[in-house]
């Protein structure tokens, strides 16, 4: 019985190329270890599905006037999230509860995560901590702090050696003027 590759090919037998990977198995233990440490492993039976790690998603930018801090806090309500300034140090610290709307209620999965959360950052020396201003709307606070007025950027005019700001008058000509001449 003759070879079916060989048949195909003019009695040339062909072979698959296969790449090795060395990291292929070092990357697939990695990933095991991150499922195993990304499960409930910390959570205790029962209580443990209405409490976990849980830190709100933050996005913090910079304008010319001021930094802005924008936190996702799905759930809340303004009363459950406190904010403080300690030692250029922001610190936000809330709580998201686990409220059963039914005691007949028995939940098969819980995704969410529950519990107690603080968020520290420190601030840069530009920042004023007397001007903070927080607004929450929407499951959504943003604090804008406001820059002291010395690391604002301004702009400086350069002066000629007269005292007088120099004017220097450059003289070109369109295409249209060249091309009629």
């Amino acid at each position: 019985m003759k070879n079916y590759n060989q048949n195909r090919f003019g009695g040339k037998t062909i072979m698959n190329l296969v790449t090795y990977d060395p990291f292929r198995e070092l990357r697939s233990l990695q990933q095991d270890v991150n499922r195993l440490f990304s499960s409930s492993f910390d959570r205790n039976e029962g209580s443990g599905m209405m409490s976990g790690a849980w830190n709100p998603s933050v996005d913090i930018f910079e304008n010319k006037d001021s930094i802005v801090l924008e936190a996702e806090l799905p759930g809340l309500v303004p009363d459950d999230v406190n904010i403080s300034i300690e030692n250029n140090v922001l610190t936000l610290h809330g709580e998201r509860k686990f409220e059963k709307k039914n005691e007949g209620d028995n939940f098969h999965r819980v995704e969410r995560s529950y519990g107690a959360f603080t968020r520290s950052f420190t601030l840069p020396p530009t920042v004023s901590s007397e001007n903070v201003d927080a607004v929450f709307e929407n499951g959504m606070l943003r604090l804008t702090l406001a820059k002291r007025e010395e690391a604002k950027p301004r702009r400086i005019e350069i002066k000629a050696t007269g005292g007088q700001p120099q004017q220097k008058t450059i003289e070109a000509e369109t295409k249209s003027q060249t091309a009629n001449a």
